[in-house]
């Protein structure tokens, strides 16, 4: 079974459906509101076990009703959350996600999130040592991110970094990912480059090796040489929340098999995950992933 280790956020996302987006002072009625398990951490970690990983998370959430509601459901997936903190003078982070036609937009309060430290993930090492891959994002502090990316390099293990929310990281971070995980506007943020740069060009300015997701249009990966497309897969959009954290935590899993395979299915699980409302809610099962590049082969 393959071991994957999650170093990222947890959070309760609080997700207000509506026919369109409100503007500035303006009030519009909802269709429908819904409490749901969240934060790029505990997605990552719940689509890595859907699809068949042994999954162990590092992250904090509050000694209140949302944190107990999701380490309880992450417990439910079989994730392993003995470096998962709970802390008692602080909150759980939250999102409040609204979702018109098939987009989202998303304001993120971190509590929990921003006391993520670098012991904590120097505590997780046993874990992350024998880990097949590790995947962490940019909801907790830089400084954790980068211990998690020098104990993956340290050990050998491959890092996925996805970096969003994106910001400019240092080159000597970059250089110890395994691969970074972008779309092109955080591209553009995390190499401090223009954001209308062909995205090509900027895959072959970054100093390491970079897969692009491009939403319906699939990703670009790139390790050597040119830029490689992989196409996406047509689906039914409700909501695309979630679907790069599903593509992140597929491509970890399947790593193994080699990059190609592994953007390929990551872009099948990524198109599945936005066919249901909220971030969790419409990650596959490994089955389901199989099903559909049966479908379409591509």
């Amino acid at each position: 079974m393959t071991r994957i280790v999650v170093v990222g956020s947890i959070n309760m996302d609080l997700v207000t459906q509506a026919s369109r987006f409100v503007g500035p002072g303006e009030t519009i009625l909802g269709e429908r509101f819904i409490t749901v398990p969240g934060g790029k951490g505990a997605n990552q970690a719940v689509a890595a076990a859907r699809l068949g990983a042994e999954v162990a998370l590092v992250g904090a959430t509050g000694d209140d009703a949302f944190g107990r509601q999701l380490r309880q459901g992450l417990a439910a997936e079989n994730i392993d959350l003995t470096r998962v903190a709970q802390l008692d003078d602080c909150a759980s982070g939250t999102a409040s996600i609204t979702v018109a036609g098939g987009e989202n937009q998303i304001i993120v309060v971190p509590a929990a999130n921003a006391r993520v430290t670098p012991a904590q993930v120097e505590q997780a090492q046993a874990l992350i040592a024998r880990a097949d891959a590790v995947l962490v994002q940019m909801e907790i502090p830089l400084d954790a991110v980068e211990a998690t990316l020098r104990l993956g390099h340290q050990f050998g293990v491959p890092v996925i970094l996805n970096p969003a929310p994106a910001q400019k990281l240092p080159a000597a971070w970059l250089q110890l990912a395994r691969y970074v995980t972008p779309n092109q506007h955080e591209l553009a943020i995390l190499l401090g480059a223009d954001p209308d740069e062909d995205f090509r060009t900027l895959m072959q300015r970054a100093p390491c090796p970079v897969v692009l997701t491009r939403g319906a249009e699939g990703a670009w990966y790139r390790e050597q040489g040119e830029p490689i497309h992989e196409s996406g897969f047509q689906v039914n959009v409700v909501d695309s929340t979630g679907a790069g954290d599903t593509f992140n935590a597929a491509l970890a899993v399947f790593l193994h098999e080699g990059l190609p395979i592994a953007v390929r299915k990551a872009c099948a699980a990524a198109a599945l995950s936005v066919g249901k409302l909220g971030a969790q809610g419409g990650m596959p099962t490994l089955r389901e992933v199989e099903a559909l590049l049966m479908q379409q082969p591509g």
